[in-house]
């Protein structure tokens, strides 16, 4: 028994101690994998300019994008340029080697022809000539070998061509979305900067006293647009429906005056055009300068009939209602600077 129990104890010591490190490592080793082929698809993707993985990277600029996109049709040009011409060297390939198949196959159809007949010459020319014919044989194996790897690199390398027609398709048509939105993007910055600059600055009283002419909004006293309080032109011609409303984007308050589609808009109060273009959720916009920093917004017009920096009297036209798709209907703001005030008081309502 105690032998048994020594040979037992002797035998535990003698194991080899367990390694418990190993999965740590594996695991080790797998994240690191992970890591790289992370870095390795992220920068795959930012050279082709895509945006950023959601992982939290940044997207890459648009001119980054564009240069990035340009390399790569570059890299396409320069693929297809020399796919094409390999293609053309390898025309006189093909030809020479099929002229070698015909040539090796006649010269082995005329070996295979003789037969028995070397029998006449002795042993040792039968020999000879069964060894001619194997390396006949061999020689035309090696010919048809060699043209069907021809033939077949000219297949891959029309399967190529097109490839790169369709890639350079593809991204030429996302060059061309891209740059549109570069555009787009460029225009929209330069009326955002058009459209803060129309309420930077402003012409003192005596502009509106010269250029607003004598219609209902002057006062007898020929006192600015604060003194018209009250007194504004109704700025659409005819009847309309009006509701104040705070509309999402615009800075608001304001009112949307409902009216059919084509009414005349008319300025409330004389002034210079400081902005007449498209601008985001105002639609196509006037903004008009009456002076001592006092402002007039009409949006949502269908058509805009003024240029910025014309000079118009009280009540002359600016354009027509238009419709956003929200019903037909004038978008009407008052400002003093940049800040928007309720209209309503302004035009007596």
């Amino acid at each position: 028994m105690k032998l048994r129990e020594q040979r037992e104890q002797r035998e535990q010591r003698e194991q080899p101690a367990p390694t418990p490190a190993r999965e740590p490592a594996r695991r080790s080793t797998g994240v690191r994998r992970v890591a790289i082929l992370g870095a390795v698809t992220w920068a795959c993707v930012a050279s082709i300019g895509h945006a950023a993985p959601a992982t939290g990277g940044p997207a890459m600029e648009p001119a980054l994008a564009l240069a990035a996109l340009d390399r790569r049709i570059a890299d396409l040009d320069a693929e297809e340029q020399s796919d094409k011409q390999e293609l053309e060297r390898l025309g006189p390939q093909v030809a020479g080697s099929h002229a070698r198949v015909l040539a090796r196959g006649a010269a082995f159809y005329k070996m295979t022809r003789a037969g028995l007949l070397p029998v006449g010459g002795g042993f040792d020319a039968l020999v000879t000539h069964a060894m001619h014919v194997e390396r006949s044989r061999r020689l035309l194996e090696a010919n048809v070998e060699d043209e069907m790897r021809l033939h077949s690199r000219g297949a891959l390398l029309a399967r190529e061509l097109e490839r790169v027609a369709r890639d350079r398709v593809a991204l030429a048509t996302q060059r061309t979305a891209m740059d549109a939105a570069r555009l787009a993007a460029e225009d929209e910055r330069r009326r955002q900067s058009a459209f803060d600059k129309a309420f930077e600055t402003s012409t003192g009283a005596e502009y509106v006293a010269v250029y607003g002419g004598s219609g209902i909004a002057q006062d007898a006293t020929g006192g600015g647009f604060a003194s018209a309080r009250g007194r504004l032109l109704f700025p659409v011609v005819g009847r309309a429906e009006v509701r104040p409303a705070h509309r999402e984007g615009t800075d608001g308050p304001g009112l949307e005056i409902h009216a059919a589609v084509g009414t005349v808009v008319r300025a409330v109060f004389g002034g210079r055009v400081a902005f007449a273009d498209r601008y985001g959720p105002y639609g196509r916009i006037v903004i008009v300068d009456h002076g001592d920093h006092f402002f007039t917004v009409s949006g949502d017009l269908d058509e805009v009939d003024v240029k910025i920096g014309q000079d118009i009297g009280a009540g002359e036209r600016l354009g027509t209602v238009g419709d956003d798709g929200q019903g037909s209907m004038l978008y009407f703001e008052v400002r003093h600077g940049s800040q928007t005030i309720a209209p309503g008081p302004w035009l007596g309502l």
